[in-house]
């Protein structure tokens, strides 16, 4: 495979875009630093296929980098091959408003292949390739200039050993007949709706005890006034307002701008600044909470004692299926279906179609509707059909 040096002018990147938009996939990575800003700061994008690989500084004056947004986001003939690329995926998201299509990640294939539940990259290399990574750059400065040999090296290496994983992994795939269970779960990556950041969805994202609609109105006001005083600045949210104190402005709202010098964790000058303002006026427009808005109780009313015991059988079921067929439990379902399910509920399950159903989805609705029990055998725990269901 060709190396390429470190591409910092257009020319070059446009002509390593050209040649890769012929492959049929490349491998894409990307580092970035996001401690100091609300949106991440892209630093290098490294980029390959199975015969050239290159990194490309990005912040290289006068670079023209939509020859490679082209190729990563609007060339529907080649595929993009990532590891764990939800934040690769973000980042070109903020840049485009767009998400790379078709795509594959490499963390969600190994799940299929038993390889493990979130298997990080390093193992992944290490079990298909038998090849050790040094991690020593991982957390060195990727915005400070000029990157050195160690850095670019580290970074290329991500982008060459997973063109080396992909193909391995796709013909594993093919021989176990289970590429097409990853269809959805690609497809579903890809959707816009991961990336976008609504300031309206903001709050859900903070933990507040209680379940108090005024309450939580308040913390949906102040969560959304955090998320644009935050963009605006290009800021981490924390730094505008911790999580914890938001939590506790919304459930003790002070009565005044001056009293939020009683408000442990903010700066005693918002009694008087405009931020201070600001945030009093975006409580001022704050409602309580409707009906439909209102999160679930993790109490999960309508599942009853007797349903939590049939959902804890139906946890034990996929365990035991996922040893058998060697795919990762966390592929196969989710908790909360399998909740949904012992509750009663039999539409718009994921478990009930498709593959899931074949290889997990049938026994469980056996299961819940006395078709099929538990039984012990010799000491181990195996399945057995019953006669009639209940």
């Amino acid at each position: 495979m060709q190396i390429h040096p470190l591409i910092t002018d257009s020319d070059s990147l446009k002509s390593l875009c050209e040649r890769l938009s012929r492959s049929d996939f490349v491998a894409v990575d990307t580092e970035f630093m996001r401690e100091n800003s609300f949106w991440p700061e892209l630093c290098l994008i490294q980029i390959g296929n199975v015969e050239e690989a290159a990194a490309i500084d990005p912040k290289a004056e006068g670079m023209d980098m939509q020859p490679l947004l082209d190729l990563r986001v609007d060339n529907e003939e080649v595929l993009k091959v990532f590891h764990a690329g939800g934040q690769d995926i973000e980042i070109i998201y903020n840049l485009t408003g767009r998400t790379p299509h078709p795509l594959f990640d490499t963390q969600i294939a190994a799940m299929a292949l038993g390889l493990g539940e979130q298997v990080g990259y390093s193992n992944l290399v290490e079990s298909l390739i038998g090849k050790t990574l040094d991690k020593g750059a991982r957390f060195t400065d990727w915005a400070r200039r000029p990157l050195d040999k160690r850095q670019i090296d580290y970074a290329i290496g991500d982008v060459t050993h997973l063109a080396t994983l992909f193909p391995k992994m796709l013909e594993r795939l093919r021989r176990t007949g289970r590429g097409a269970w990853l269809d959805e779960e690609m497809e579903r990556l890809a959707y816009p709706s991961n990336y976008e950041n609504d300031p309206n969805e903001a709050w859900k994202r903070v933990r507040i005890s209680g379940r108090k609609p005024e309450v939580l109105g308040r913390l949906k006001a102040l969560a959304a006034w955090r998320e644009l005083e935050a963009r605006s600045k290009n800021l981490p949210r924390g730094r505008i307002m911790k999580d914890e104190t938001l939590a506790d402005v919304a459930a003790h709202p002070p009565a005044s701008q001056e009293a939020l010098a009683r408000v442990r964790g903010l700066s005693p000058a918002w009694v008087s600044n405009d931020i201070g303002g600001r945030l009093m006026a975006a409580m001022a427009t704050a409602k309580p909470l409707g009906p439909d808005e209102m999160p679930a109780r993790e109490d999960k009313p309508g599942l009853g004692k007797e349903g939590a015991l049939v959902a804890d059988l139906l946890k034990l079921l996929l365990k035991i299926r996922s040893r058998e067929t060697n795919v990762a439990a966390r592929l196969i379902a989710r908790s909360e279906e399998l909740e949904l399910l012992a509750a009663g509920r039999r539409e718009g399950l994921s478990i009930l179609e498709g593959w899931r159903f074949e290889q997990f989805g049938r026994d469980a609705l056996d299961l819940v509707e006395g078709r099929l029990a538990f039984a012990v055998r010799g000491g181990k725990l195996a399945m057995t059909r019953t006669e009639v269901g209940e």
